[in-house]
């Protein structure tokens, strides 16, 4: 926020000066620093109901009441993790402060929730077997399956709707009667929802043939992974980088459980025991813009990794994004229940923001 300095009180001012900072500020805290603006604290207005109630003097100093351990944020962390902590402690504003202790902003809980409206088409692939997940998915895709309490695919829907995204295509195929009679048009979710039908297999790309015209960037999202991913920022990335496509990747490392060797010619010239192997894997997501879609102008099974490499060779830019936070690929039996374990603490809360206890 930009007005953030109202609420700064200097750690020798008195109490009933703290008074009227909060009051002022209509923020409910006043942010205590020194004279170097260095972060010593902050007050709430519930700290200085507290003292009254206590009979303190007013004239005294602030840093007495002051909480000398507040939470506090660094300005380049993720809004996804921002948010998260901020909904499991109940908080609703609280500090930046750079590197050296210096206090360099505010951010509030409402600020970080309000997401501007964004009329770009989401596609959200729901079409497979679960093959992996059986014998759940004997009776019932795998989009529906619960994770906590809803549907995979809802908590998919519900984090782009809180990103701002309301007009969706469901690419369906296996049981995808189930699917639409769970999400119907989506009027009852705030959301736009019409269905590509897949009468065969048509991989993780060639259902965009059957969009309509598009003329802005889309996102294109598998409909079995969770993740905490701000789509927003991720679109606005693709943006930025006037990229033809964008795939958000996730770093995936392995340990080779042997001594490695490095050689030159038959010249052993080290061994490096049990390295670990790390790579960027594609997590599923990607940003398209309309000159990607129109590649796909034909009917046929068509994978992500196809339009990838036709985008490379046609020397159109494409680009990867990495995911930083929370993100699961519900594929087998044992993400399924790691993903029910994840989910309370990544997913469940109200509508106010607070954590569900």
């Amino acid at each position: 926020m930009n007005n953030w300095k109202k609420c700064l009180v200097h750690n020798t001012d008195s109490i009933l000066d703290t008074l009227r900072v909060i009051d002022r500020a209509a923020l409910r805290i006043a942010c205590v620093v020194d004279a170097d603006g260095v972060l010593c604290g902050i007050v709430t207005d519930g700290d200085v109901r507290r003292a009254l109630l206590k009979g303190m003097d007013l004239g005294q100093p602030i840093s007495r009441i002051a909480n000398a351990s507040p939470v506090f944020f660094r300005p380049q962390e993720e809004k996804a993790y921002v948010i998260r902590e901020m909904r499991r402690r109940s908080i609703g504003t609280a500090p930046l402060v750079d590197e050296t202790g210096h206090m360099v902003g505010l951010v509030t809980l409402d600020e970080l929730l309000t997401r501007p409206v964004r009329d770009n088409i989401v596609v959200l692939m729901a079409g497979g077997l679960g093959t992996r997940l059986r014998p759940l998915t004997d009776k019932m895709p795998k989009p529906l399956l619960k994770v906590g309490n809803k549907p995979i695919l809802q908590t998919i829907l519900e984090s782009f709707l809180e990103n701002g995204f309301h007009r969706f295509y469901l690419s369906v195929n296996y049981k995808a009667e189930m699917i639409e009679q769970y999400f119907g048009d989506g009027s009852r979710f705030g959301a736009e929802i019409a269905y590509i039908h897949e009468k065969k297999r048509m991989g993780t790309a060639g259902a965009l043939y059957f969009l309509p015209k598009v003329d802005a960037p889309i996102i294109v999202m598998n409909g079995d992974l969770l993740t905490k991913l701000d789509f927003g920022e991720f679109l606005d990335y693709h943006a930025a980088q006037r990229a033809a496509a964008t795939m958000a990747v996730r770093e995936y490392a392995y340990q080779v459980p042997y001594g490695v060797i490095d050689y030159s010619g038959d010249h052993i010239k080290r061994i490096i025991e049990k390295p670990t192997q790390s790579f960027f894997v594609a997590a599923g997501i990607y940003a398209l813009s309309p000159e990607a879609v129109a590649h796909v102008n034909e009917e046929r099974f068509f994978d992500m990794p196809d339009l990838f490499n036709e985008l490379i060779t046609d020397g159109a830019k494409t680009t990867f994004y990495p995911i930083r936070d929370y993100w699961m690929d519900i594929g087998r039996i044992d993400d399924f229940h790691q993903a029910q374990d994840d989910y309370e603490e990544m997913f469940q809360h109200d509508e106010k923001g607070n954590d569900v206890p």
